[in-house]
């Protein structure tokens, strides 16, 4: 039988809160104290092997100074949806922007996501009107 600590519920973290932002492991805190004074020969080192041919080492390089886009700010014009009726305007104009090369897919997919949401959010609002005007209509 194991004993519990007091004030410790089964399936209940001990820290609700999680690890804080920008903390690291141990383990990442000991490689770094083992590569402190060698870390500068280590670059040089693994520079040297990419320049000679070393694929491997090409790729780690490659990756450290260029790292795959992530996100990136994209310049489009989508025009105002004020309503659902807006909504093939605005569609229309994502895949114009896609077929001209402006937008990739991913990015056009990643707009509609937000086109959709903005949507839900007008129509969500539209509901609400209506049903205070049908209470308004209903009393006394």
């Amino acid at each position: 039988m194991t004993t519990r600590k007091p004030g410790f519920q089964p399936g209940q973290s001990g820290n609700p809160a999680g690890r804080p932002k920008g903390s690291r492991s141990r383990s990442t805190l000991a490689l770094e104290a083992i590569l402190e004074g060698d870390a500068e020969s280590i670059v040089r080192k693994a520079i040297e092997l990419a320049t000679d041919g070393d694929t491997q080492a090409l790729r780690m390089c490659l990756d450290r100074l260029m790292p795959a886009r992530k996100d990136r700010p994209v310049q489009f014009d989508l025009p105002v949806i004020e309503t659902t009726a807006d909504l093939p305007r605005a569609t229309h104009a994502l895949l114009q922007a896609v077929a001209a090369g402006e937008l990739t897919p991913s990015e056009a997919a990643d707009i509609s996501k937000s086109v959709d949401a903005h949507v839900r959010a007008i129509e969500a609002t539209d509901l609400h009107e209506r049903l205070a005007r049908l209470e308004e209509m209903t009393q006394p």
